[in-house]
């Protein structure tokens, strides 16, 4: 298997992990934070918009089996990225639409992606989505890694994440590895 490197700021990283972990040809996802100041980052630092980081989720890929188009395609139809520094309920900098490219491959896509889906005018409001080079990763602690299959009945997971994932399931079925496809979450 081949491996490559996505990272992806798109408002919690919880909605986005749980969306992403169900991929084919996705292996690690790993909630954590990005584009901020290197350091020690903690989660309240980051919430209260001190470190310049944003949420983000770093993930492991197959490009064989998903391309970084077709990732970067899941990416657009999970968040809205037309609202800076938003995502629904949740504001701040941290919150903010990103793609931390790895390489110039990585970005000739992003913008290329940014370039049809502003064409196609999938929105009505221009996107904003941030499209910089990768510097460094901080991994959020092991209380929200895997929160969504661990919180499920939550009322945050069923209220924002859950309607994420049926949208997931309706759009991109074909993409879903089996044992998650047939799932109500």
């Amino acid at each position: 298997m081949q491996e490559a490197t996505a990272t992806l700021a798109g408002g919690c990283f919880w909605c986005l992990e749980a969306a992403f972990e169900r991929l084919q040809g996705v292996g690690r996802v790993v909630s954590g934070f990005s584009g901020g100041s290197a350091g020690v980052t903690t989660y309240r630092e980051v919430c209260e918009g001190r470190s310049g980081h944003a949420e983000v989720v770093q993930l492991t890929f197959d490009p064989d089996v998903l391309s970084y188009r077709d990732l970067l395609e899941v990416f657009f139809s999970l968040h809205d990225p037309t609202t800076p520094n938003r995502q629904g309920a949740d504001v701040g900098t941290q919150y903010r639409s990103a793609i931390f490219h790895h390489s110039p491959a990585q970005y000739a896509d992003a913008t290329r992606t940014i370039e049809r889906l502003t064409a196609e005018a999938v929105w009505p409001d221009p996107i904003v989505t941030e499209v910089v080079p990768f510097e460094h990763f901080v991994p959020a602690g092991p209380e929200h890694q895997a929160y969504y299959r661990r919180n499920e009945s939550q009322p945050y997971c069923r209220v924002v994440i859950s309607p994420k994932l049926a949208k997931l399931r309706a759009r991109w079925a074909s993409r879903l590895r089996p044992e998650t496809s047939d799932r109500s979450s």
